[in-house]
């Protein structure tokens, strides 16, 4: 058996960022250090990141009053950073650039007058970010078929913003059927679509005309990892999403010749390299990288987590 490993894979540069943020916070002031939500959404680097002394909240109300808090990858809406500055609590932001990105063009849609769509998953916490940090109404839809329903004040004065983690692949139905139905409707470029996302979908497309099976390392409630699984399952490949190698079953590989793998923006690579390990157990005779070009992104954290910052002081 033949392993491929896709390229790129796991983290992206928003989640480095957040996952960083947080481990500079630790080292910086006296655990417990307070997380809104996941910080990511991976189970691994939770748990991880929860023995090093982070505590993981659900609400602001979980949280010590002048405590620190980090606000997750995924972003918060307007209320919840009132009601931190309320509170007096020490926010420490780790929202992904290009989600605050969004956000600051459903803000600057809803100033001029326009009503916002979300193309995006009802839930997602980043959606219910972005849909809390605009005034007015905000319609959040993923399909195509939402769109006929969609009852509007002014078909003239409607924009939209995409939730980060779906690509322009996964999102093009849902704006063709926008615009052909609000001619006038506004909306972001396509550079704007999260690159780590529609990357990794690249990755997979290439990847699935080489291969027999597919490993999508990352945990069930990843939305681009789901999606990835979907996108070998459209391709026509078999195709499981896995959190670790503890979910590998052998009976996957009779009669495969070559296994891909790839792993969701907020997998870490540990996870991949555990994963090759136990397919070694079940007779793999080589493994290597698809031709692909590496992500130089990356984002810069906080000042005020600078180690070089906080030497002067």
């Amino acid at each position: 058996m033949n392993i491929i490993l896709a390229q790129p894979r796991g983290f992206c540069a928003g989640v480095v960022r957040a996952i960083e943020i947080v481990e500079r916070a630790l080292e910086i002031y006296t655990p417990p250090i307070y997380v809104l939500h996941e910080i990511v959404h991976n189970r691994y680097v939770v748990e991880d990141l929860r023995k090093r002394g982070a505590v993981f909240v659900e609400s602001l109300d979980e949280v010590p009053s002048d405590a620190i808090c980090i606000f997750s990858a995924h972003g918060v809406a307007t209320t919840v950073v009132k009601k931190a500055e309320q509170r007096q609590l020490q926010v420490i932001d780790a929202t992904c650039p290009l989600v605050t990105k969004v956000h600051s063009q459903a803000q600057r849609y809803a100033k001029q007058g326009f009503e916002i769509i979300i193309i995006g998953h009802t839930g997602h916490p980043e959606v219910e970010g972005t849909r809390g940090s605009v005034e007015g109404t905000v319609h959040v839809l993923c399909t195509s078929s939402e769109v006929k329903d969609l009852q509007v004040k002014d078909p003239e004065r409607v924009a939209y913003v995409t939730q980060t983690t779906l690509s322009v692949d996964d999102t093009r139905e849902v704006i063709e059927a926008l615009t052909a139905r609000f001619p006038e409707i506004k909306g972001p470029a396509l550079s704007d679509i999260c690159y780590a996302t529609q990357n990794r979908q690249n990755a997979v497309r290439e990847l699935a005309t080489n291969i027999d099976v597919l490993l999508v390392v990352g945990s069930q409630n990843s939305s681009n990892s789901n999606r990835l699984q979907e996108l070998g399952k459209q391709v026509g490949i078999t195709s499981y999403l896995i959190e670790n190698a503890d979910n590998l079953k052998s009976e996957w590989f009779f009669d495969k010749a070559t296994v891909g793998i790839t792993a969701g923006a907020s997998a870490p690579e540990v996870l991949v390299e555990e994963v090759l390990q136990r397919l070694k157990k079940f007779g793999v005779e080589s493994v290597q990288k698809m031709q692909g070009e590496p992500e130089t992104t990356t984002f810069r954290i906080p000042n005020n987590l600078n180690k070089s910052h906080n030497s002067k002081q």
